[in-house]
């Protein structure tokens, strides 16, 4: 696209106030004897915003700049223009009043792209303008919002190809094989995918109801209802992933297993499968896994201080057992894989037996768990130890005979890494007892022991300060005990603003008021908190005397360790979370 420079607006801008004499005649200077734009060199030296720019060309050009901030902008407006073109050349529609559609464009100028656009919408284009940028993210909120009318006009296309009768099973079958060979069931598929990417969804529900189907995503760890479909395409929907995943079509009384490989743009996800018999019809929940964007760190996942020390001291150690813990969904798996990153090099051998394989990571050899072919954890470990390995990856401790060849592998020079379903740290070593474990092997093997839980991140965008209550103060005084006063001036410090020292205490939370980019929920992302529990030689004892958990943990105190619940409040006090998220996953 070609750029707008006009001539003088650098004049304008020391008119309006928004530059200095000296900064007016250094710009002038500056592109005399570099002939960039002025444009150019007034962004690259930080003396206007793109914003600003851009407003000004408005004036000068006499096309009015359109404000995209808080913009409401209709289904019936967006569907004039698709999303490929929007992106294709940077402008968005806004608002239709009769024959007549503004749209915000980077370059309004283009008048082969407006005749253009005038042909396909057959309306009057009234020219705005604005930046690329913010052209850009209005295109990624609006679209993504606009799912519903997407699959309605699939809908509308498919309206007449499915039967609301019931018919035998045989002629259900042949409507949802002729319905799947459409294009509108595959793009309602497509729609239902991309929206679930763009929204950061950890998984997808397909669910039957009585009278139709809901499609629920699980955003930040909470399950959230964005679309209703007609019962009467919910075979087809099903059919369709079906294909995709690879599974049988016609099998629709037992529980079916699949995956495949969906991409938008630059961003490419593997898809899990699973789809269940109900008494409504067949639920399909998918669970999506970003292959872009690497495994992240185990900084980026929330650990540091003497948690994530204590951790990577016990990762590097040659032998012995690393487990995680906490409940199914909490990131158990992607911890392992950020360990096992940190540790990988082409000096040792590291082979993992998961169910399933959720990321593929260079340099170490991953096996896929097939009961059906007798490879469960346990059969697969015992094969391991014949293949020279240094580090194993076992997924998950489930049963007596994994826990003991898990056991005897560390005993024997090995560093196994697993996960185990316990509510705490210390909870792990009654439940290895449980399932048969030695007390003097368990107490000479362990490293460490890491519980953790996932809260969801205030989001940045509206993110505003909040005076807690004094009941609260002193909550959190009795759980963080010595770590309070550090916490709050660390709080303090890291801010820019100092008002929040005239507040009750110096203690300043944070909440998200509800905004665009994080859907109105407040929240945008998700980070860990965590405990690690390290295998000292009182616990070693207390092990041998088959003490319970709550002991264990007292004793873990101690001795240092910081709990799930100090870890959660001191991040609520540097504004990542907030205190209802932290009692919502680490409530005593």
């Amino acid at each position: 696209m070609k750029a707008l420079t006009p001539k003088g607006i650098e004049d304008i801008l020391f008119k309006k106030g928004i530059l200095t004499q000296e900064q007016l005649s250094r710009v002038k200077l500056e592109a005399i004897n570099t002939e960039k734009p002025i444009d150019t060199i007034l962004l690259d030296n930080n003396l206007v915003s793109e914003e600003q720019i851009v407003q000004t060309q408005s004036e000068i050009i006499g096309v009015p700049y359109a404000d995209l901030t808080n913009a409401i902008i209709t289904a019936e407006t967006l569907n004039y223009i698709p999303e490929p073109i929007a992106r294709r050349y940077t402008l968005i529609p806004f608002k239709l009043d009769g024959k007549d559609l503004s749209v915000a464009m980077a370059d309004p100028l283009d008048s082969q792209v407006i005749q253009f656009i005038e042909q396909k919408t057959n309306c009057k284009i009234k020219p705005f303008m604005s930046t690329s940028s913010i052209i850009n993210k209005t295109i990624t909120e609006q679209y993504s919002h606009n799912m519903s009318s997407d699959v309605n006009a699939a809908l509308s296309e498919a309206g007449g190809s499915v039967s609301n009768t019931k018919n035998s099973d045989d002629k259900e079958k042949i409507h949802a094989d002729q319905i799947i060979r459409e294009a509108p069931v595959a793009k309602i598929v497509a729609t239902i995918l991309e929206y679930g990417i763009k929204s950061r969804a950890s998984d997808v529900h397909i669910e039957p109801l009585e009278e139709n189907t809901r499609i629920r995503y699980r955003i930040d760890g909470i399950l959230q209802e964005k679309l209703v479909l007609p019962r009467k395409v919910h075979d087809a929907v099903v059919s369709r992933v079906k294909i995709l995943s690879d599974m049988k079509i016609d099998e629709r009384r037992i529980p079916q297993d699949g995956r495949f490989n969906f991409k938008i743009g630059d961003e490419e996800v593997d898809l899990r499968v699973s789809t269940l018999p109900t008494v409504h019809g067949e639920k399909i929940v998918m669970r999506l896994l970003k292959k872009t964007g690497g495994v992240p760190t185990l900084s980026e996942l929330g650990l540091r201080g003497s948690t994530l020390k204590n951790l990577e001291t016990q990762a590097l150690r040659p032998h012995g057992i690393i487990l995680v813990t906490g409940p199914t969904g909490s990131g158990k798996t992607t911890s392992l894989y950020s360990l096992l990153t940190k540790i990988n090099s082409p000096r040792i051998n590291i082979v993992t037996l998961e169910d399933p394989v959720e990321y593929q990571m260079i340099g170490i050899n991953q096996v896929q768990v097939n009961p059906q072919a007798g490879l469960t954890f346990a059969s697969g470990l015992r094969s391991f130890l014949r293949q020279d390995p240094n580090v194993i990856m076992v997924g998950e401790i489930r049963d007596s005979e994994t826990a003991n060849l898990a056991i005897q592998a560390a005993l024997t020079g090995h560093l196994v890494f697993s996960t185990i379903h316990t509510n705490s740290a210390a909870g792990a070593l009654p439940r290895l007892l449980d399932m048969g474990g030695e007390p003097f092997l368990i107490a000479s093997c362990v490293n460490a022991i890491m519980a953790q839980r996932v809260v969801r991140k205030i989001c940045q965008s509206c993110k505003t300060e909040l005076t807690p209550p004094p009941e609260i103060v002193e909550d959190m005084k009795l759980i963080l005990d010595t770590l309070y006063d550090a916490a709050v001036q660390r709080g303090i410090n890291s801010e820019e603003s100092k008002e929040k020292k005239k507040t009750s205490n110096g203690l300043v939370l944070y909440k998200g008021k509800g905004c665009k980019d994080c859907n109105e929920t407040g929240y945008n992302g998700r980070i860990g908190i965590y405990e690690v529990l390290t295998i000292s030689e009182k616990i070693g004892k207390l092990i041998l005397e088959h003490q319970p958990a709550s002991v264990i943990d007292k004793q873990s105190r101690d001795e240092g360790m910081l709990s799930m619940k100090q870890d959660g409040y001191l991040k609520a006090i540097e504004g990542l979370t907030t205190l209802e998220e932290v009692l919502r996953v680490a409530q005593d």
